[in-house]
């Protein structure tokens, strides 16, 4: 039951190699891999050797695993072990190599970069190390180099769940976890994800309401039908980051693109959501003054039918007129000293509604050019003023809209094909 060595001074070599046949579940939120993979282990007994022509030409034979050593191997990312149970079989040959075969399923952990989602690809390793022995006493080491280890993956895979296997490659190294050094096997499964669907389910989708957004300046300003169609597709956008949160890991070190893409997007819609408000109240307010307008025609043509502020001119004009010509001609009817007194009488009163009158034309005249002030005031803020304003606003904003909308794509496919998963 221990370590099957004459000269406890060497170590014991175990070859290791490793064959991916499936790739079951690769998950996001969690980065764990789950693989299906055929392990083989081959170690030498150096207790056990034979002949085969003087045993009948038997050159191995299979017996139950508890009946003899074997390295504690274990795979250091696994984060669930097999609930299937091991191989209990170990074939031993006539030179005394002991070979182990089992095949099982490995959940195991994976940092995942998916900066460039759904375009990433992904690299996960499988370390082979032991559990209790140093370097010094088990020596673990591949028995195939990367190509071979490659194809004969390729050959056998059957399921690559949404994952395209790109190769497997092995590297041989020293660690030391526990205060003493351990020989590792790390066995690297690179893989790219299946984007078509992404791109059909996600990315499109999220695209085609971008164009409704930009369709959505045929609908007219009057009514409050854009107003409801942009605030629809702006909630439809909203749903899709959600359904991504649910994809994404929470622990990613950087944003990934696809969630600037929706990002900037919903930041788009929000922008041309605000200019449809803008637009909106300024019609509104154009209404008003058209509704204010209307009012002060009717009240100008009620003021026309009634003519009491011209007789009212007219009644101090006459004042005006007639007071001086009374006088004289009553001083120069009469020649007695009573009524040349009376006559002094009536010329001081006339002079005082003289008086009088210049000053209220004089109040008429400028009511009349305060009155002409306003008008030329109003005459600014006429009619349809808003509205032609809505209209330039309108032509300024969807052609910046484009430009931002093309750069902003132009962007993102940028970065989507050249950047480095981070």
């Amino acid at each position: 039951m221990s370590r099957p060595i004459l000269n406890n001074s060497h170590h014991t070599e175990v070859w290791l190699e490793v064959k991916l046949y499936a790739i079951l579940d690769m998950r996001e939120i969690d980065q764990t891999l789950i693989t299906y993979i055929w392990v083989y282990l081959k170690w030498r007994n150096e207790y056990i050797e034979w002949k085969p022509d003087e045993f009948c030409g038997i050159k191995y034979i299979t017996i139950p695993t508890s009946y003899l050593w074997m390295p504690d191997i274990a795979i250091e990312e696994m984060t669930e072990k097999d609930k299937a149970s091991p191989s209990p079989y170990l074939s031993i040959f006539s030179d005394g190599m002991v070979e182990f075969r089992n095949d099982q399923v490995v959940l195991s952990t994976c940092k995942m970069h998916v900066y460039k989602f759904p375009f990433d690809i992904q690299s996960c390793n499988l370390s082979f190390k032991s559990i209790m022995h140093e370097d010094k006493e088990i020596y673990l080491q591949s028995s195939r180099n990367d190509t071979m280890l490659t194809e004969w993956s390729r050959k056998v895979m059957h399921t690559q769940y949404e994952w395209l296997f790109i190769n497997i490659s092995v590297t041989s190294e020293i660690v030391n976890h526990f205060g003493f050094d351990q020989n590792a096997v790390i066995y690297t499964i690179t893989m790219k994800r299946r984007s078509v669907l992404y791109l059909a389910n996600f990315i499109l989708p999220v695209l085609f309401f971008l164009l409704l957004d930009l369709s959505s300046f045929l609908i007219s300003d009057t009514g409050g039908e854009k107003l409801g169609f942009k605030v629809t597709v702006l909630l439809a956008v909203t749903v899709m980051q959600l359904l991504l949160n649910e994809i994404l890991p929470s622990s990613s070190d950087s944003i990934p693109l696809i969630a600037v893409y929706c990002i900037g997007v919903f930041a788009l819609m929000l922008l041309s959501l605000l200019e449809t408000i803008l637009v909106m109240h300024l019609i509104e307010k154009d209404s008003a003054i058209e509704d204010e307008t209307d009012g002060d025609r009717s009240l100008g043509e009620n003021s026309g039918n009634n003519q009491g502020s011209h007789n009212f001119c007219s009644c101090f004009r006459e004042i005006k007129r007639c007071s001086p010509r009374a006088s004289v001609d009553e001083v120069s009817s009469h020649e007695t000293p009573s009524v040349s007194l009376s006559s002094l009488t009536q010329k001081g009163s006339s002079s005082k509604l003289t008086e009088v009158s210049f000053a209220l034309e004089k109040v008429s005249d400028e009511l009349r050019e305060t009155g002409k002030t306003i008008t030329l005031l109003s005459s600014n803020r006429k009619p349809g003023y808003w509205t032609r304003m809505v209209k330039k606003i309108n032509k300024v904003f969807i052609i910046s809209y484009l430009t931002a909308v093309a750069v902003f794509l132009a962007i993102m496919g940028l970065l989507w094909y050249t950047a480095e998963d981070e």
